[in-house]
C-alpha cells in the first residue's frame, strides 16, 4: 500500500497544479509583429523621428474581445536599464478594438521622436479581455546618437556679430551726438 501512495500523491499534485494553472497553459489569442519603417534613418540622432509598424492578428479560431495594444520603450544601456516614459517620445496612445474576428488583422503605425541618446528596445504588447494574457511582439533594437546642441557654425555669427553690432550702434550714436552738440555751440552771427 505504501508504494501506491506516493504515485497517487504525485498524480494528485500534478492534476491540481495543471487545473490550478489554468490560463498559464492557455494558448495566446493574439499574434503581434513589429517592424521598423524602411524610411527610418540608419543612424538616428536626437530629434529624429522613427516609425514602427505592427500587425495584430487573432491567433485562434475564435474572436478576441476587448483588445488593447500599446508600445513600450526600454533603455538597455549598461547601468541605465529602465523603462522610458513615452509622454515625451510619442503622443500615440493605446489602440483598442471591441472585437477582432478570426483571421482579421489590425495594422498600427507607432511614431516616436527620439529624445535622449542611448540604446533602446521597443516592443508592442496587447491583451484581450477574455484570456487576460499579455502577448508581446519581438523586440526591435535601435541606437540614438547624441546631437550637438551648440554648433559652431550657428553660434559663431552671433558671438562675433553681436559685439560688432553693438559697437556700430554706440559709434553711430556718439557721432550723431557730437554733431548735434557742435551745432548748438556755434555762435550766432
Amino acid at each position: 500500500m505504501f508504494p501506491v501512495m506516493p504515485r497517487f500523491i504525485a498524480a494528485a499534485v500534478f492534476c491540481i497544479g495543471l487545473f490550478g494553472a489554468g490560463p498559464a497553459f492557455a494558448s495566446d489569442s493574439l499574434s503581434i509583429t513589429l517592424t521598423p519603417d524602411r524610411a527610418n534613418p540608419s543612424s538616428p540622432q536626437m530629434g529624429d523621428w522613427l516609425r514602427f509598424h505592427s500587425v495584430i492578428a487573432t491567433a485562434a479560431n475564435r474572436p478576441a474581445h476587448g483588445v488593447i495594444a500599446w508600445a513600450s520603450l526600454l533603455r538597455v544601456d549598461s547601468g541605465h536599464e529602465q523603462p522610458m516614459d513615452l509622454e515625451d517620445w510619442s503622443a500615440h496612445k493605446a489602440v483598442t478594438r471591441a472585437v477582432l474576428q478570426p483571421g482579421q488583422t489590425v495594422g498600427v503605425e507607432w511614431p516616436m521622436r527620439l529624445i535622449q541618446e542611448g540604446t533602446y528596445r521597443v516592443v508592442i504588447s496587447a491583451v484581450d479581455r477574455e484570456t487576460g494574457n499579455v502577448m508581446t511582439s519581438p523586440f526591435v533594437d535601435f541606437r540614438v546618437r547624441r546631437k550637438p546642441v551648440v554648433e559652431s557654425a550657428r553660434i559663431l555669427p552671433v558671438a562675433l556679430g553681436m559685439p560688432g553690432l553693438m559697437l556700430a550702434i554706440i559709434s553711430w550714436r556718439r557721432c550723431r551726438h557730437r554733431r548735434s552738440s557742435r551745432q548748438w555751440e556755434q555762435p550766432l552771427a
